[in-house]
């Protein structure tokens, strides 16, 4: 019986095949096998059934998406990168930049004088005392998985999120700087509003701060995060703002012209797996 040359298979069986291998393997090694696959793993459809194999997106999705391809890997990589946002592992994986009064400390939520948190899965906060307490995270997006070329060509969106909440017999002075910076740690971009000053009794609920990072410099390499605070009142313990539940998300663009992706294979050489 003769041999039959995978390539004399029908498309669709093809790229039926070439969904069940990983993204990264996709394009480091089956896309520069011959310009037959290449074309099969250049198309749309391929990585839009991926996005809707892996859920990513679902079938009756109307958002315009500029290029797939970089989408799935966006996608694959989406999550929280900063660790220990809800205070599960006490003070673990954050730098304390500064300490004042009695220091930082983690409690379960509500807390004296607080109120529940708006997620319920949430059961623990970081508080500050009388003098300056900041914490911080420096994320290192290539270890993460994000290549140059994704961050510097395509730049995709970059989703700052906290949540601080005063005690309500107790004044506070809330703090919170996001910055963009270089592999050298030069700042590229970065968010620092003025101090939110809670008053004394207060209905102590949680607030949300925002900030999305769009069309930045390129050459982001890493992100700082810092937040923190005291209480205005000066009193002994533990009286100033609390946060929790703090993230950084960076999101695929739906609706940005992108530029092609063919030099994809080479530049994920190194990087992590994103199947």
């Amino acid at each position: 019986m003769a041999l039959v040359s995978i390539n004399e298979l029908p498309e669709n069986i093809l790229l039926e095949l070439f969904m069940h291998v990983p993204a990264r393997q996709l394009l480091l090694h089956c896309r520069p096998v011959c310009s037959l696959w290449r074309d099969l793993i250049d198309l749309v459809t391929l990585w839009k059934r991926k996005c809707l194999r892996e859920g990513f997106v679902t079938e009756d999705w109307d958002q315009p998406v500029a290029d797939w391809k970089i989408f799935y890997f966006l996608c694959s990589l989406r999550r929280n990168l900063l660790r220990n946002p809800c205070a599960e592992e006490d003070m673990g994986s954050w730098r304390i930049d500064s300490n004042g009064g009695d220091h930082w400390k983690v409690e379960s939520l509500p807390g004296e004088h607080g109120t529940d948190f708006p997620d319920p899965q949430v059961k623990k906060y970081f508080v500050t005392s009388y003098g300056m307490c900041l914490k911080s995270q420096l994320v290192d997006l290539k270890a993460e998985g994000y290549w140059e070329e994704l961050l510097d060509t395509f730049r995709p969106e970059i989703v700052v999120k906290d949540w601080f909440a005063a005690r309500a017999d107790c004044g506070c002075s809330y703090h919170i700087r996001v910055q963009l910076a270089s592999a050298d740690y030069i700042v590229l971009a970065s968010f620092e509003p003025p101090p939110v000053t809670v008053h004394q009794w207060n209905d102590a609920t949680w607030t949300e701060v925002s900030h999305t990072f769009s069309d930045y410099p390129p050459g982001v390499r890493h992100i700082l995060f810092q937040h923190g605070g005291k209480d205005t009142q000066f009193w002994a313990g533990w009286y100033g703002p609390r946060v929790t539940n703090s993230s950084i998300i960076i999101s695929p663009k739906t609706s940005r012209s992108l530029a092609p992706s063919g030099a994809l294979p080479e530049t994920l050489q190194g990087q992590g797996e994103a199947s």
